[in-house]
């Protein structure tokens, strides 16, 4: 029998007759009706739609929904053409054991495009996802609004963003770019919370190639305009870049095994089998006494970190602030430091942005945050200034101030001026304040602080130097002992580094059932 065959009315057909119907007809729709579509995709490296679920989620967990759903449109050839699914794969399996809500783009079928009953299925399982209060991932893999449709495709994108919206900080949503992603399509996984890609087979741009060589008279390649590495690196779209789909969507599968299911849920816990009360040397000489000396400040997150597992968040973007995923005594924690061996560690524009965003995520889903300070300033010059550093750094202090989940920072060494307020000071709302013993609180460095207090002085001496060096540990002595501002309550304790793992597993247990309320209020106004 095939699904086309009416010789007989079913009315008159056997249960096993219309078995054997179902069977083909999801068979098809399953495999697709063309297998050279199925070759042709993998010719590019590329998985289909169904064989990307099953590494995602858990095997045998997969529950498709509307996989019989046909577009009804006509005109320009539609009619003729009515695949099963419509070209997208909608439903529901387990990570982990946790539901996932998923949809996949077919680009077997019109190149994965979205037309309006392709649509409507992803705005009833993002419907559902909202519902049940589980992540949502999606697959992309698509050509765009479906041409021939009109603006019943474009609408259809409508509905996908407002949905997006709506769940913004009520669930976790993660776009997987896994082909390309033009026009109105790229505002999807922008406005999800985290965006994975793949490098050379997914691009992201608002207009292609051809129009920016139409308009500008630039010629670049697709990778080159919207690749994995551009954004990974350049414009901060992408969080992660991977160069196969195998290893992106177990790491997918590891962020989610980090993650609540939803903003009314704490972050899954684990039992802890690292030890968190042995002393640990190596934070002795990890970070150098001499303040201008780099080190790597991820060297020191696996020392404090459970087995010495972190998953770092936009690694190759901004890289002078590192934002990571982390577990302190079993439970999750973000981690937000700053990094030394980039730029100093100074704040800029883009380190801002990135750290901000991220600490809004944690606050939004209930993990608690560790900041790590090694901050010299924000970075000056007229660039930073012209394109906004006020306003950007602006959004990290509103973060930090906005978050109620529970707070801590730790001063590992020098944390100088208004950078040091704005990661996340006693003054601006930390739960706990530490400091290791060599560390350096205060308006400006030493250097800078004498110059400008004895500049006068300096400059009428007979010799200035060895005046300038005086006046340097003068200010250093009165001003930037380790003791000064936990004398003032600044900071609520001077910590042996070699107990830093021990005291955060306590402070974090204790503050684990925190409960703060912020004001009535239909939402803030962020700085932008």
């Amino acid at each position: 029998m095939s699904i086309t065959d009416t010789t007989t009315s079913r009315t008159q057909w056997s249960m096993s007759e219309r078995l054997e119907e179902l069977d083909l007809i999801k068979a098809t729709a399953c495999n697709g009706s063309d297998p050279e579509a199925t070759r042709r995709q993998h010719a590019k490296g590329k998985l289909t739609a169904h064989e990307r679920i099953a590494l995602l989620l858990d095997e045998g967990s997969f529950h498709e929904v509307e996989q019989l759903r046909r577009h009804r449109a006509t005109g320009f050839g539609l009619e003729d053409k009515r695949p099963y699914t419509d070209g997208v794969i909608t439903g529901w399996g387990t990570v982990h054991g946790r539901t996932v809500f998923v949809y996949a783009h077919d680009f077997r079928i019109f190149g994965g495009a979205l037309g309006e009953a392709h649509a409507t299925k992803i705005h009833k399982v993002m419907d559902m996802a909202l519902a049940a209060g589980a992540p949502l991932v999606s697959l992309n893999d698509g050509a765009g609004a479906r041409i021939q449709e009109g603006v019943s495709a474009l609408a259809g994108y409508g509905g996908i963003f407002q949905r997006h919206t709506k769940a913004s900080g009520v669930i976790p949503q993660i776009s997987i770019m896994l082909g390309p992603c033009a026009g109105g399509a790229a505002y999807s996984p922008a406005l999800t919370d985290f965006v994975f890609m793949v490098r050379d087979t997914s691009q992201m741009f608002i207009t292609g190639p051809d129009v920016v060589q139409a308009v500008t008279g630039e010629k670049i390649s697709q990778n080159g305009l919207g690749g994995a590495d551009v954004h990974s690196t350049v414009s901060g779209v992408a969080h992660f870049a991977y160069d196969e789909e195998r290893a992106c969507l177990e790491d997918v599968r590891f962020l989610l095994s980090l993650l609540p299911s939803n903003n009314r849920e704490l972050p899954p816990s684990q039992p802890c089998e690292d030890q968190t009360d042995q002393r640990n040397e190596a934070l002795l000489t990890l970070v150098p006494e001499d303040p201008g000396h780099v080190y790597d400040v991820r060297v020191v997150i696996e020392e404090i970190v459970d087995n010495g597992e972190y998953f770092e968040i936009h690694a190759d973007w901004a890289p002078n602030i590192v934002c990571a995923l982390v577990r302190i005594g079993g439970e999750v924690v973000g981690v937000v430091a700053n990094q030394p061996a980039a730029y100093a560690g100074v704040l800029t524009i883009k380190a801002s942005e990135k750290a901000a965003r991220f600490v809004q995520f944690c606050d939004a889903f209930n993990i608690a945050l560790v900041t790590l300070v090694d901050v010299p300033g924000f970075l000056p010059g007229v660039d930073q200034e012209h394109n906004g550093i006020i306003r950007h750094g602006a959004k990290l202090l509103y973060a930090y101030c906005n978050a109620t989940v529970p707070r801590i920072s730790l001063v590992l060494r020098k944390a100088y001026g208004g950078a040091y307020i704005v990661m996340d000071s006693r003054s601006i709302g930390a739960d706990l304040a530490f400091a290791w013993p060599g560390n350096e609180i205060a308006v400006m460095g030493a250097e800078g602080a004498a110059e400008v207090i004895f500049r006068r002085a300096i400059k009428a001496s007979d010799t200035p130097d060895a005046l300038r060096q005086q006046k340097i540990k003068e200010y250093r002595a009165q001003l930037m002992h380790p003791y000064y501002a936990a004398e003032r309550g600044l900071v609520d304790d001077v910590i042996d580094p070699r107990r830093t793992r021990e005291v955060l597993v306590d402070a974090l247990a204790m503050l684990r059932s925190k409960h703060a309320d912020l004001p009535h209020r239909k939402h803030g106004n962020l700085p932008q």
